[in-house]
């Protein structure tokens, strides 16, 4: 997919700032809606785990994780897994539009993390860690983001697979069973959520670090004068 690029001069200082269409509206619309889906299935979750805190016979049960009830969403049991069941259609319907989009507008080809890619990881890991010097920008997305949305990606496609498997354990227990059984299906959906919530805070962090642009860019679409843009 090409990327749209557009040059505008400033009448007064006669510089020319040059923007790019990074982040086509479908990725934008499913990015927002994803992001609130994500913080109540999160919260949600949590309250749900508060009313059956076990992961099955072979784990401590006793005071394992006592998270606050303040933290979590839906007050009860029942409310919260209606919070719960509400937002995962919605999680689903977006992650198949965004994938979709990906897939067959060739956009995927941006964020997909590939062997090449591997060695610029620790170039950039040392830059995000503030004990390296940031490497010079070749394209929309370095090879850290690269990783990290691939991974995420895949994170929220077992997020969707776990998740099926403990609320219809009969009905899919042939997926249940992949997963080692409804108890460690749920142990699992429990890490993916705590991976998906370690890439929010990365995230967050590499949205800082690269500047105010890049976060006005997933508003907009354009991002003005980006680094991987030779003048």
């Amino acid at each position: 997919m090409a990327t749209q690029a557009l040059t505008v001069v400033n009448n007064k200082s006669g510089q020319a700032t040059e923007a790019v269409y990074e982040h086509p509206y479908i990725v934008r619309l499913c990015h927002w809606i994803n992001t609130v889906a994500l913080f109540v299935l999160i919260g949600s979750g949590l309250q749900i785990f508060r009313a059956f805190p076990s992961f099955g016979p072979k784990i401590p049960q006793h005071n394992l994780i006592n998270w606050p009830k303040s933290l979590a969403l839906g007050g009860w049991l029942g409310g919260a897994l209606q919070w719960h069941l509400t937002f995962m259609w919605i999680y689903i319907a977006t992650g198949l539009l965004y994938l979709g989009y990906q897939i067959f507008s060739g956009h995927y080809k941006q964020i997909l993390f590939t062997p090449r890619d591997v060695p610029g990881v620790w170039p950039m890991a040392r830059y995000y860690f503030f004990f390296g010097a940031k490497p010079p920008a070749k394209e929309p997305y370095n090879a850290l983001q690269k990783h990290a949305y691939t991974t995420v990606m895949v994170l929220g496609v077992l997020s969707v697979l776990t998740g099926l498997a403990i609320w219809k354990p009969v009905q899919f227990s042939w997926l249940a069973w992949m997963m080692g059984g409804f108890h460690l299906a749920r142990l699992w959906h429990f890490i993916i959520m705590w991976a998906i919530v370690a890439f929010i805070f990365g995230h967050l962090v590499m949205v800082v670090l690269h500047g105010w642009n890049n976060f006005v860019s997933m508003l907009t679409g354009w991002k003005k004068d980006p680094e991987y843009i030779s003048k």
